[in-house]
């Protein structure tokens, strides 16, 4: 048997509470298609151990975002990323899973995991930061918020509220402006002193794909190898996590520096 049909299938604590029985199926079938070991960590700690003890077999995560984050943060740190390759078998909540359904895991426990033993390793491009944080699929700075939706009559209530006691709101342009420098390969695009609405960054074909959006002026679009934000406190998403608040961070592009074992049709 090759090294690529042993598999080292990590199960995350998480997976096993919310799904027990996505992870059933998903064992199920993982060990017959692969000689397979599990391990069933209870926390991060025991999470590494088991990664860093993989040998030779290939290591598939079952768990949700955090723990494929958590994975490949692992791999980068001890440099094993750009040799090694891994998989996941995305279980959880539909929100904890957007960032192995944009990087194209399929969707599904069964679907994910005949692809993890029929698939191909395709090279993906990372963004890492200069405290070792690492970014699968998008960064937004600063971090986006997302409210729950709220009925119209309580919206209708609010604004009346608000004319009463202060009179006029202030525009939606000024709620979404911030002050922050923003630096790409050294050359500066915007200071504290031009309002910013936001900026989205993706890893993409070897360089940072960068959107930048200023207050009331058209998206300015281009790339970079690094980038660099700094202002006053500011919390950025990188995926699903928010981090901060911080005053300066950099970005730096890693080139095909993981694998991530995907459907062939995906590649």
């Amino acid at each position: 048997m090759s090294d690529h049909d042993q598999l080292l299938v990590i199960i995350d604590p998480v997976a096993r509470r919310m799904d027990g029985e996505s992870v059933r199926i998903a064992k199920d079938v993982l060990s017959a298609g692969a000689e397979t070991k599990i391990c069933l960590p209870e926390g991060p700690e025991e999470f590494a151990r088991a990664l860093a003890r993989r040998g030779a077999r290939r290591p598939v995560v079952l768990g949700d975002d955090r723990a494929l984050l958590r994975a490949v943060t692992l791999l980068q740190r001890e440099r094993e990323a750009v040799r090694g390759a891994l998989a996941v078998v995305p279980i959880g909540a539909p929100d904890r899973l957007r960032t192995a359904r944009a990087l194209g895991v399929p969707p599904g426990t069964v679907a994910a995991a005949r692809a993890v033993l029929e698939g191909s390793v395709r090279r993906l491009d990372l963004l890492v930061d200069d405290s070792d944080g690492v970014v699968l699929d998008r960064l937004d700075v600063p971090a986006s918020r997302v409210l729950a939706p709220v009925a119209p009559t309580v919206w209708d209530t609010c604004r009346s509220l608000v004319r009463t006691l202060v009179g006029p709101a202030p525009t939606a342009l000024a709620d979404r402006a911030h002050r922050l420098r923003v630096e790409a390969d050294g050359v500066l695009l915007t200071d504290v002193d031009a309002p910013l609405e936001g900026m989205t960054v993706r890893a993409l074909g070897g360089a940072a794909a960068l959107t930048l959006t200023p207050a009331g002026a058209p998206p300015l679009r281009l790339t970079a190898q690094t980038l660099t934000v700094t202002g006053p406190d500011f919390r950025y998403r990188a995926d699903t996590t928010v981090s901060g608040p911080v005053r300066r961070r950099t970005w730096t592009v890693r080139p095909g520096v993981w694998g991530l074992t995907l459907p062939v049709t995906a590649l």
